[in-house]
């Protein structure tokens, strides 16, 4: 059985027992999260499709860590006229183990 769920702007296909990180949700480690933005599932070939999200499914998971993704290197430069700038970015993230998927 696995579902795709929407977060963050994005989406994602997740199963039962899954670890996936994801942008930045509220919360502690340890803490269980609902989605209800469930855009498909399927149970052992009896697919779903919302339009746009499948009424009554949620997807349950709980927060492992708060984590941040490794660093981009943001790099300018115009030649010939001494200009160079130098930045970094580490976009913040939570890494989440699904637990169950419940269909409609």
């Amino acid at each position: 059985m696995y579902a795709v769920i929407k977060t963050g702007g994005k989406q994602y296909k997740v199963a039962s027992g899954d670890v996936l990180r994801v942008e930045k949700l509220e919360g502690e480690a340890g803490q269980s999260i609902t989605f209800d933005q469930v855009l498909l599932v399927d149970d052992s070939g009896n697919v779903t499709i919302g339009a746009p999200l499948v009424a009554g499914a949620s997807v349950t998971a709980e927060i492992v860590a708060q984590a941040r993704d490794p660093k981009i290197l943001i790099f300018k430069k115009k030649r010939r006229h001494k200009y160079r700038r130098k930045n970094g970015h580490r976009q913040l993230q939570t890494v989440l183990h699904v637990t169950g998927i419940q269909a409609a």
